[in-house]
């Protein structure tokens, strides 16, 4: 079956229609079954997962996640470790119920004491905190939980997946939550503050996922009163990271994430909002941000066309939202977005209907 299935979204579909998941699960489940048996089950179950949405469904509606929950009390670590595989593969999708990590109040206690067995388990765990932490309640259950003492010393992993996920558990811990961030401002990792932790991460040598991440830390640990706007951490490293990802060297989804975030740093600060509007020629960066779908895209290359397409609106939306950040409170500003050439194609737009209008009436 394992074999059947790899790479093959018909073989797990039929798989499914067939009843796989009932007898995989109920194998599973079996203290007679052998340690080798139920880690294949587990094995199965997580390529089935891997499939499409209503693959996804179909293993919910069988409740595999109270099963592969249970099985995280195993003894063995790689039957626990292909049980966190199949979970962590479950709980990224868009239409699992998050939810359904919080029921049992043992879960999360539990999963906090696997995350020392080994990488594999730092990377599934991690990853499942951080899709699954969607609310202020679960922030609060996993900063309970000691989700900030357990993760740091993640961040200085060897494994460079390990450290990625313990960024975003801290990324969508410190959103809008003025006491995880408190927390997290005063938290060392091997005798240096988080912060620079932090900022070391966002250095140009890492990764851009890495960087980007980063920056969103220190933002909404910024946003969040944690540290001050005119920290060197948010004015020398923060802001000028944000608006490089902003640069059209760098993938759509990353000058949205990069554009978003940045408007979301400044939007309450007039400082930082000119430091923005003279960094790298930013307001006229912006106006790359209107020219997708390119002509020459939609020529020579139809995957590049409607990747440009999908994310054409998105870019506009993140353009917008920091055009307005940036001019909320500056009257030169103000001018200087105004003079953009996006904008003034804006006012041409919108200024020709109602003189239209006026006419004819």
């Amino acid at each position: 079956m394992k074999n059947a299935v790899i790479g093959n979204n018909k073989q797990k579909a039929n798989l499914i229609v067939l009843g796989a998941v009932p007898r995989l699960l109920y194998l599973l489940q079996q203290s007679s079954s052998s340690l080798e048996l139920r880690t294949e089950c587990a094995v199965v179950l997580g390529s089935l997962a891997m499939g499409t949405e209503n693959n996804i469904k179909s293993l919910v509606d069988c409740h595999i996640i109270p099963a592969l929950l249970q099985g995280l009390l195993s003894p063995d670590l790689i039957f626990i470790e292909a049980c966190l595989r199949c979970l962590r593969t479950v709980f990224i999708s868009p239409v699992t119920p998050v939810q359904l990590l919080y029921t049992d109040p043992t879960v999360i206690p539990h999963l906090m004491s696997l995350l020392s067995s080994s990488q594999r388990t730092q990377e599934y765990i991690t990853q499942i905190f951080s899709h699954c932490c969607k609310t202020p309640e679960h922030q609060t259950v996993l900063f309970n939980h000691g989700a900030i003492q357990n993760i740091a010393p993640l961040l200085i992993s060897p494994s460079y997946k390990v450290r990625m996920q313990a960024l975003k558990c801290f990324s969508v811990l410190a959103y809008e939550n003025t006491q995880v961030s408190m927390t997290l401002v005063n938290v060392l990792v091997d005798g240096e503050l988080l912060s620079q932790v932090f900022v070391k991460m966002m250095q140009r040598d890492q990764p851009i996922e890495m960087q980007l991440t980063a920056a969103k830390c220190l933002t909404y640990m910024c946003r969040a009163g944690a540290i001050r706007t005119d920290d060197s951490c948010i004015v020398l490293k923060t802001l000028p990271c944000l608006v490089r990802m902003c640069s059209k060297e760098h993938l759509l989804e990353e000058r949205v994430e990069g554009a978003e975030t940045l408007a979301y740093l400044m939007e309450p600060d007039v400082e930082l909002q000119r430091i923005a509007s003279t960094t790298d020629h930013l307001v006229a960066m912006l106006a790359d941000y209107f020219k997708y779908p390119s002509s020459v895209s939609a020529i020579t290359d139809i995957k590049r066309l409607d990747h440009d397409l999908k994310h054409a609106h998105e870019l506009r939306q993140a353009a917008f939202k920091l055009y307005a950040s940036l001019g909320s409170n500056d009257e030169d500003i103000r001018k200087k977005v105004c003079r953009s050439p996006v904008m003034t194609a804006s006012r041409l737009t919108f200024t020709s209907k109602p003189r239209k209008l006026a006419n004819s009436h």
